[in-house]
């Protein structure tokens, strides 16, 4: 089977440390494996409502952001959340990404978490801490997610970072980048 990274920039700046470092790993994937890139905050989704439980209302077909959102979703094999982290876990705009997937599970006849598993969900992080255990919680949310779709859990991959273009200086991470996604090891 053919892989599909499809990555997710989750940062509220361009070409930001994490951006950086994920675009650091993806250089190491086997030649043929397609890679797609969608920065979060230019897609413009409105704010996600619940409507679980609304007997008036049900959800819409997805158009403009939302179904570009889902069907690149749908078609990568393999899913790469790149967010910086903030307030220990991901960014608003990777939160509200991820908040869609409630309405795309209870969509009649898209089999969204069905059609999700099998799937890998990677994350990678440049925190301004050099603690890397600051970043558990942004990588127990993302795993326990990717868990209760029945997706694979591919790890994270976390640098230290604080001012813009200090990723460059972690060696330890640029190392681990290499060898990060399957198909990498020296």
């Amino acid at each position: 089977m053919t892989r599909t990274f499809l990555f997710l920039l989750g940062s509220a700046r361009t070409e930001g440390n994490t951006e950086l470092l994920a675009r650091r790993a993806a250089e190491h994937l086997p030649a043929g494996v397609e890679q797609r890139w969608l920065r979060l905050s230019e897609l413009e989704l409105p704010a996600f409502e619940d409507l679980r439980h609304s007997a008036e209302r049900s959800y819409t077909e997805p158009a403009g952001p939302e179904r570009l959102l889902l069907d690149a979703t749908l078609e990568a094999t393999d899913l790469v959340i790149a967010s910086p982290l903030y307030w220990y876990t991901v960014s608003a705009d990777t939160k509200l990404y991820m908040d869609y997937w409630a309405g795309w599970m209870r969509r009649e006849g898209l089999d969204f978490r069905k059609r999700m598993g099998g799937k890998t969900l990677w994350a990678v992080s440049a925190l301004s801490e050099e603690d890397p255990s600051v970043a558990d919680p942004m990588l127990d949310t993302l795993r326990l997610s990717a868990r209760y779709l029945g997706m694979n859990w591919g790890g994270g991959l976390l640098g230290y970072a604080n001012r813009p273009g200090d990723i460059d200086a972690d060696s330890g991470a640029l190392t681990k980048a290499k060898e990060f996604f399957p198909g990498t090891a020296a």
